[in-house]
């Protein structure tokens, strides 16, 4: 199994920091490390900007901070960006849009249990970047099955790269648009969502997952061909651990599930404590042993994280690197418990 499971820590990337070596510290004290996104840093730095680096069509207001797109842009310039889609060095992620990444590629990592990168998924990235017409790009079926191909491309690139500094690397797809998926949507159902991810997820190299914070169809979620799923179940533990029956398969097929349980927004953060978040996935932990998934199996396909990233405390950082020390301490702890 190249993901390592056994309640090792990992969290998702985008970040509040302006200062690029307190964030990569940060994302380095993790076992599982990953190079973070800034974008209080730069509007460059954003997840869905990052993801649309040279993607055709792409209208990206630097000053105003807006990512649209135009079709009359993106019928001029396809023909072109095709003409690149043989050269993986075209679809990695440039210095310009990431300071932190190259960084991170740096670094040794290779006596890390793994290591982490991520990119925003299609459906979101659809979802969120509209057209002249102020209509998302997922609804327009010239530009989707584009979309997916070239999202993919981006998706293996940076795999391979993580793979030559550690053969444990994985990927991340941030779908957070997943959550609004599968409600009812003008233009775009769930079927055809769903579809769409199958289709995405068979072009994409493993070992690769879906990180999200909202609730989703988890029974979608846990049947696709994923190997991990990260999610925030300090908020969705009552309506995730129903799904008892697709979690054991999702198990059974190897997959890990990153249990995002600590709080990084400051008020949530601040009622919290290790034992009242052990004892929420404790709790989580043992509806599931009830249902017939075994304790030990379940340990060892785990991982600890954050519930949430968090961009909009009153202290910046403060309370996200304060949020990664009790990830810590918490793993630490139920490791203990464990034998681990």
């Amino acid at each position: 199994m190249a993901i390592p499971g056994g309640l090792l820590t990992t969290a998702m990337a985008v970040m509040p920091h302006k200062d690029v070596d307190r964030a990569l510290q940060a994302a380095l004290s993790l076992d599982i490390p990953f190079w973070p996104q800034l974008p209080r840093y730069s509007y460059y730095e954003d997840m869905y900007v990052q993801a649309s680096e040279h993607f055709p069509g792409i209208v990206l207001d630097m000053e105003n901070r807006t990512l649209r797109f135009s079709m009359e842009k993106f019928i001029s310039e396809v023909e072109e960006t095709m003409a690149h889609f043989d050269e993986p060095g075209f679809f990695d992620i440039s210095d310009t849009y990431s300071v932190v990444y190259k960084r991170f590629l740096e670094f040794d990592h290779s006596d890390r249990p793994a290591i982490r990168g991520q990119l925003e998924g299609p459906i979101s990235f659809g979802l969120n970047v509209k057209d002249q017409d102020d209509r998302p790009i997922l609804f327009d079926d010239t530009v989707r099955p584009f979309m997916l191909e070239f999202m993919a491309k981006r998706v293996n690139v940076q795999l391979e790269r993580l793979k030559k500094l550690n053969p444990n690397a994985f990927m991340y797809i941030d779908e957070p648009g997943l959550q609004f998926l599968f409600s009812a949507m003008a233009g775009y159902g769930d079927q055809a969502g769903k579809r769409d991810m199958e289709t995405f997820f068979s072009m994409i190299e493993r070992p690769r997952g879906v990180h999200l914070c909202g609730n989703p169809d988890w029974d979608f979620l846990l049947n696709m061909d994923l190997d991990i799923l990260s999610m925030d179940i300090y908020t969705n533990a009552e309506v995730f651990r129903s799904y008892a029956g697709s979690i054991r398969r999702f198990l059974d097929r190897g997959g890990v599930l990153a249990w995002g349980i600590v709080p990084t927004n400051f008020e949530p953060f601040t009622k919290e404590s290790i034992p009242t978040l052990e004892k929420k996935l404790v709790e989580v932990w043992g509806s599931l042993f009830e249902k017939g998934i075994d304790k030990d199996f379940l340990i060892s396909r785990s991982l600890i994280s954050p519930a949430t990233c968090c961009l909009v405390n009153p202290d910046g950082e403060k309370t996200v690197e304060e949020a990664f020390g009790v990830v810590k301490a918490l793993s630490e702890r139920l490791r203990e418990k464990h034998g681990l």
